[in-house]
């Protein structure tokens, strides 16, 4: 399913009577079409008499670029209404999913049966449903180091950039080769496009079957 700012703010309700025991003031609901998270709490701070910091003007955001399970969207507004209750209340944390966050968590998960976890980034799974499936011709370099580690960098198609990129990635001592290809599977729609030296490590059998119709440059 993808929420609704009304999906949301009727769960907010349920959960902070539920949970929260009412302690909760409604926030602000953002939809987002982010693909690297699924929920985030945002707000500002400012800085009190005697050195210490408020949090105020929380908002809620919920991505909702992904079609996910019911349960799953439940548990994401959990996690955040937890940061929440936190930040709202002034509770010291050791970090942002610390002891506290942690005890709180794992406490909702035993009394109402959640399945809430530390992160709510979206896995890759979730982030390969967002890949477009057009196919389109792509300059993919890649790019092999010393140490036995292989990189993916999706380069414009324009012959100087690229002559440019080889030539300065090949002058550091981690790299040992770079090879060229063109290929038009999706897969590589996924890579940004760009001709800064900075490479994306993976594995080879993750990219290698997207290489089978590859033109050689």
């Amino acid at each position: 399913m993808k929420p609704t700012i009304e999906y949301i703010e009727k769960k907010f309700g349920e959960f902070n009577h539920l949970i929260f025991d009412d302690r909760l003031p409604l926030l602000p609901i953002q939809l987002s079409n982010a693909k690297s998270f699924l929920g985030m709490l945002v707000y500002k701070k400012r800085r009190k008499p005697f050195g210490r910091v408020e949090k105020y003007d929380f908002r809620l955001r919920i991505s909702t670029r992904m079609d996910l399970p019911e349960a799953e969207v439940e548990d994401t507004i959990i996690h955040e209404m937890i940061h929440y209750y936190i930040d709202f209340n002034g509770i010291k944390d050791t970090s942002a999913h610390g002891q506290v966050f942690r005890q709180m968590m794992n406490d909702i998960n035993m009394r109402f049966g959640r399945h809430i976890t530390i992160t709510h980034k979206s896995t890759p799974e979730q982030r390969q449903q967002l890949v477009d499936t057009r196919k389109r011709w792509h300059v993919v370099a890649v790019v092999k180091f010393h140490d036995g580690r292989t990189g993916i960098k999706v380069l414009p198609r324009i012959r100087q950039r690229i002559i440019t990129y080889c030539n300065l990635i090949l002058t550091s001592k981690e790299i040992k080769d770079v090879e060229l290809y063109m290929s038009n599977d999706p897969y590589f729609n996924a890579y940004p496009v760009s001709s800064a030296l900075k490479v994306h490590i993976v594995e080879p059998i993750e990219f290698e079957s997207h290489l089978l119709d590859k033109l050689e440059i």
